[in-house]
């Protein structure tokens, strides 16, 4: 008897330490799960504490294998996360897709070149209209173009022969579209990678400042460089392709708006920049940088009012700063969570719409980008 109530006594010491094994390990399990959980605005640490009008579904200072995770569940940050996400990747195709084609000049469509040359075989002709160019000082103008032309000017009569060999310098002229040289790209594609980094830097930053105030602090900074970088950048495609034969307007557009942008990324590296309070301020900073466009806008109608394409792309530029502009607003004034707290904490809310906004703008300013390599790629400084 002695020794089974020995056992017993132990038998219950175990099972008494095994359940309070058991309720520490399900207070963890607990307390992780409570940790891990959503939030409301009132909880929030002061840092992450931005729009009152967005109630619920924060995340607030988790380790940061779960903020990483945290890109795949559903909170109030996820559509921030993802709108500039997919819109990086799409920038990144945009790109690849335009270094390996590039926009194409339709050398059939040229209303200056004689119909004849329209009917050339243009491929077959490359070969000689090199010659021809090499060669165009010397008198072999007719045998070169008889390998190509059309029958009309092969017949060999010697009024033809009599004009061709009168006008060799109209004929270099007339030859210089095929021979074009595509224009230097680098102001397109700083605009691109400008994008791709605004975009890339937003999503980042939205997915990680959760996580700790110093990382916020950091992530804050890259997102409104990200910013200024998307503007200033947005700014080369149009000053360097609309003045690229005016050096000194060139380079004074382009200085002014690098300081300009320079200047905006140095600003927002102060705290106190960042708090909620500056919010208006932010975004008319921004806002400026993006009106300074008008000038070389107006300018660039001033000197090719007769130039369709100046009027294409002035289309497509008033068209991204309305984007820009409503977007702006709408990011100042917190449309349309102010109206209804709480209803667009998930989807809808300002920041959401903005991005949107901001990819609309960005795309726009891309095929305005695509219009000028073409124009310039076609007429250079004639």
């Amino acid at each position: 008897m002695g020794s089974l109530g020995m056992y017993d006594e132990h038998d219950s010491d175990h099972e008494e330490e095994n359940l309070v094994h058991s309720k520490e390990g399900k207070g963890k399990r607990l307390w992780k799960k409570v940790k891990y959980q959503l939030v409301e605005y009132h909880a929030l640490p002061g840092y992450l504490r931005d729009n009152d009008y967005i109630i619920g579904h924060y995340r607030a200072e988790w380790p940061l294998k779960q903020t990483f995770l945290s890109i795949f569940s559903i909170h109030n940050e996820t559509l921030n996360i993802w709108t500039h996400l997919i819109g990086f990747f799409l920038f990144l195709a945009l790109t690849i897709y335009t270094a390996l084609k590039g926009p194409k000049v339709d050398l059939h469509s040229l209303q200056h070149l004689p119909d004849a040359w329209k009917r050339a075989d243009l491929q077959n002709c490359l070969p000689y209209l090199q010659r021809l160019k090499e060669e165009i000082t010397g008198w072999n103008v007719l045998e070169l173009l008889n390998n190509c032309l059309p029958e009309r000017f092969s017949s060999g009569n010697h009024t033809d022969i009599c004009v061709l060999r009168n006008v060799k310098q109209d004929v270099a002229n007339l030859i210089a579209p095929f021979m074009l040289t595509p224009i230097t790209r680098w102001p397109f594609f700083a605009f691109m990678g400008g994008a791709m980094f605004c975009l890339l830097s937003s999503s980042t930053c939205h997915l990680l400042s959760c996580h700790s105030e110093r990382l916020s602090y950091i992530l804050l900074r890259f997102d409104y460089a990200g910013i200024a970088a998307l503007i200033t950048t947005s700014f080369y495609p149009p000053v360097y392709y609309s003045f690229m034969c005016d050096p000194f307007f060139c380079y004074l557009y382009l200085g002014f708006i690098t300081i300009l942008g320079i200047t905006t990324v140095i600003c927002s590296l102060v705290p106190v920049f960042q708090t909620p309070e500056y919010r208006k301020i932010r975004a008319s900073l921004f806002f400026g940088m993006g009106f300074s466009g008008v000038a070389p806008i107006l300018h660039k109608l001033i000197l090719f009012s007769d130039h369709p394409e100046a009027l294409h792309t002035t289309g497509y530029e008033l068209l991204m700063g309305l984007f820009y502009g409503i977007g702006a607003l709408i990011y100042a004034t917190r449309i349309p969570e102010r109206w209804m707290p709480g209803k667009f904490d998930i989807a809808g809310h300002s920041h959401q719409l903005f991005h949107l906004l901001v990819l609309a703008g960005a795309y726009t300013h891309y095929q305005a980008g695509l219009i000028y390599l073409k124009w310039r790629d076609l007429q250079g400084c004639s």
